[in-house]
């Protein structure tokens, strides 16, 4: 994995293709039209991590080890998560998520923290796949601004000038992971296809990173493997056919 680190020292990201399985995948497509259903007052680019708290299925996702070991490659062995989001593009209409870097939002001490987006749907430029500039990380936190110019994600930019013509589209397939660093320049186009794009994006820190938000344990703070380091983390959810979303392994342990 070294020659994997030392290319994402460059340019900032990493990509490895079929990390999941199909049924798992599978699973996780249900999941996000379980949560629509449940939460017909967000958007389906809003299903984001204060609903993790309460929901076995995805604390199971986010502790796989498939997912897990690829984090460690880059954080180490003592993983929490920070946070989890699934960002899904509805046909015809789905927002964009305007240029920005991910540290300048996170209340992380040390931002020492990396993302990996799980491709739920094939995601490609016709549908709103992310897009990132190679290399970007290696430069400063620039601020942020609002524009609600147009409907987006976010409703901010990044206050400086990005060059679009130095971005890559990140090509994936159901089950393929993109991982990236906090400070990459990204972001992605509005979906105005025919076709769904769905990515779940998985934060991952180190337990020495300290979640410095003022709401303690965070709502999607879980210690995942090794050492629990400088956190207080959520307790897991047991599963409840009544209230929870169904899936393999459900309920044991």
């Amino acid at each position: 994995m070294s020659d994997v680190r030392d290319r994402f020292a460059t340019d900032g990201y990493a990509v490895f293709r079929g990390v999941l399985d199909p049924e798992l995948v599978a699973e996780t497509a249900g999941h996000v039209a379980w949560l629509q259903e449940r939460h017909p007052d967000l958007r389906p680019e809003q299903l984001g991590h204060t609903l993790m708290r309460d929901d076995p299925f995805w604390v199971r996702l986010v502790s796989d080890d498939r997912l897990l070991d690829i984090a460690e490659t880059f954080i180490g062995p003592d993983i929490a998560l920070f946070a989890s989001h699934y960002i899904s593009k509805p046909p015809f209409s789905g927002q964009p998520v305007l240029w920005h870097q991910d540290a300048a939002f996170w209340p992380l001490e040390p931002m020492r923290v990396v993302t990996l987006w799980l491709a739920v749907d094939h995601s490609t430029p016709e549908n709103g796949c992310v897009r990132l500039v190679p290399g970007s990380h290696r430069g400063e936190i620039a601020g942020m601004r609002a524009n609600t110019a147009v409907d987006n994600v976010l409703g901010e930019e990044i206050a400086v000038e990005v060059d679009e013509s130095a971005a890559v589209d990140m090509v994936l397939a159901p089950g393929d992971v993109e991982v990236h660093h906090p400070a990459i320049v990204h972001g992605s186009a509005a979906n105005t296809s025919p076709h769904r794009r769905c990515g779940l994006t998985i934060r991952y820190i180190p337990t020495s990173t300290r979640i410095t938000a003022e709401e303690q344990p965070f709502p999607s703070a879980f210690h995942l493997r090794g050492e629990p380091g400088v956190n207080v983390y959520q307790p897991r959810p047991r599963f409840d056919p009544v209230r929870h979303y169904p899936f393999r392994g459900a309920g044991r342990g």
